[in-house]
């Protein structure tokens, strides 16, 4: 079953996400040639402690650092450590946070320095079909109108949908029902109704969908080694348009 949200707790979920709304204004400016990624992952930490909120990611399932950050190849859950961003990489940032016991979640992919054209593509297809999906997260539709929006937005564009890893469910948790696959069938899935939250969120790729799991156990890279955008938003479905929770 999927939980449905009171305006109360949607409220409480809108202030954690302006959080990471706020955050993202905050680092992505210090993403640059020479900076660490563990760097970004402090001053993360530091920004959402300072913001009276608890990083969502750190110790969940053992996870060690506040950010994920995933670079070029990687897809999702990259560690932070002493790894060097370099002119023409790309980079994921992942987090979230909890504030008053209620989660929200956001990913943005940003560019490091001049970053290659081909890069620029797939990181402005992969953001165009988050909000296809987005777009799609209305009362009365069902829940794979957003996993198709996604896969033909990509697929269009002459990317792959990641199929090992999905959109969820957000909310009391940060992990909750219904599961969002980048993929499916339009009209399809389990009815959609105002006050369900969701992380919706797109991981494309140049080439191949498959992945491969490093020693880490965490990151995630893609199989034929080619590039990986990540964009996700918290969202809440209400009477009206979709409200983005993860934003400014």
């Amino acid at each position: 079953m999927i939980p449905r949200k009171t305006p109360v707790e949607l409220s409480k979920m809108r202030q954690a996400g302006k959080i990471i709304g706020s955050l993202f204004e905050h680092i992505i400016p210090m993403v640059q040639p020479g900076i660490t990624t563990l760097q970004l992952d402090i001053e993360a930490e530091m920004f959402i402690l300072m913001n009276n909120a608890i990083p969502a990611f750190k110790g969940y399932r053992g996870y060690p650092a506040t950010m994920c950050t995933s670079i070029n190849e990687c897809i999702i859950h990259g560690i932070p450590d002493n790894t060097v961003l370099k002119n023409g990489d790309i980079i994921g940032l992942d987090v979230g946070v909890i504030l008053d016991g209620f989660y929200s979640d956001s990913a943005v992919t940003v560019p490091v320095g001049d970053v290659p054209h081909h890069a620029v593509a797939l990181m402005n297809v992969s953001k165009a079909a988050l909000f296809a999906g987005i777009n799609q997260a209305r009362s009365g539709n069902r829940l794979y109108d957003i996993s198709a929006a996604i896969q033909k937005t990509a697929e269009d564009g002459g990317y792959s949908v990641v199929r090992d890893f999905v959109g969820h469910g957000i909310g009391h948790k940060l992990h909750e029902e219904p599961q969002i696959p980048n993929y499916g069938k339009k009209g399809t899935g389990p009815a959609l109704e105002t006050g369900m939250t969701l992380a919706i969120e797109t991981m494309i790729n140049q080439g191949t969908w498959k992945v491969r799991i490093l020693k880490d156990k965490w990151t995630a890279v893609t199989a034929d080694g080619r590039l990986s955008a990540h964009y996700e938003h918290t969202i809440a479905i209400t009477e009206n348009e979709p409200l983005i929770l993860t934003d400014l």
